[in-house]
């Protein structure tokens, strides 16, 4: 998959194009739906399929007061976009000059000029262009006056709700990351580098491993959760926590990693995954070591119920 921030970084003689625009902020399965119809109209068509992404969400702009932090962070998007078997993704900046561009001139620059676009598929919400003018009606009289073809995909629904980032987002600040990931269509995860911490956890005979505040991915709501980390190629069940360790020493929220039954594993350095499968129990501060360590034991026998080991 070729990854490009300017129109000017696609090779020259790229193919006329098949193309889908929008945050993709979540890569939920209302994302997954347009993908898939993207890479089979471009196959229909001998057209190359591109995504036209942002680098932040247009809240990080105009709103950074009340901006809601990404579910996933660049790299992870790139990761699922690729996964999607789209040709390209160009990634564009998302700045004062951009966003003051008329619904026209991003048809005309973006789409016409820069991708010699054939065809258009956005999701019913699209909106585009300065003040978010263009819906896809306009998109559709812009089309049939440039020479491209759109398509409105429908949203995904589960259950009879939309399936949207927002709904998501609920959801794992909630702690209900089950139920997110029915919406995502795959277990929410966090990425990163395992970092040095304060070593607590191997005084009490449970070494975690903490994952660097700089990780991709919308942390849950604070507490402990059953799940799997992915290092070095392995799979291994584990209990993630999420939050401040406030028995100790309140420090920076943050998740940690106990890998279970292993007392062994070196992953400082490592770079990670640390996937979220069931919600066990809310973040609680502990009367000293004792109960701590009663209270780790029980959720570590959640999940071996949990993830069957």
């Amino acid at each position: 998959m070729l990854a490009i921030e300017k129109i000017s970084d696609l090779p020259s003689g790229f193919a006329e194009t098949a193309v889908t625009i929008g945050k993709f902020d979540g890569i939920h399965l209302g994302h997954k739906k347009l993908l898939s119809n993207l890479v089979a109209a471009a196959d229909e068509h001998m057209l190359a399929s591109v995504v036209v992404t942002f680098d932040r969400h247009p809240d990080a702009l105009f709103k950074p007061e009340s901006a809601k932090l990404p579910l996933i962070g660049p790299g992870q998007k790139l990761v699922h976009l690729e996964e999607s078997g789209v040709d390209a993704v160009l990634t564009l900046p998302f700045d004062h000059e951009f966003a003051a561009l008329s619904a026209r001139d991003f048809v005309q620059q973006i789409l016409v000029d820069g991708l010699h676009a054939r065809l258009v598929l956005v999701g019913e919400d699209f909106r585009f262009g300065a003040g978010g003018a263009g819906t896809p009606e306009t998109l559709k009289v812009l089309g049939a006056e440039f020479g491209f073809v759109v398509r409105v995909i429908g949203s995904a629904n589960i259950d009879g709700v939309k399936v949207s980032t927002t709904r998501i987002r609920e959801l794992l600040d909630q702690g209900d990351v089950t139920k997110a990931a029915e919406l995502l269509g795959r277990n929410h995860y966090s990425a990163g580098v395992i970092e040095h911490g304060l070593k607590i956890g191997r005084t009490i005979g449970f070494p975690t491993a903490n994952m660097t505040r700089e990780c991709e991915g919308y942390l849950p709501l604070d507490g402990v959760y059953a799940g799997w980390l992915y290092a070095d190629g392995e799979k291994y069940p584990a209990a993630h926590s999420v939050g401040i360790n406030e028995t100790f020493q309140a420090v920076p929220r943050l998740v940690e990693s106990h890998v279970i039954d292993r007392l062994d594993l070196d992953l400082y350095d490592k770079f990670v995954v640390l996937e979220f499968v069931a919600f066990i129990r809310p973040a609680a501060k502990f009367d000293g070591v004792e109960a701590l360590v009663e209270e780790i034991h029980r959720d570590l026998d959640k999940c071996r119920e949990i993830l069957e080991i």
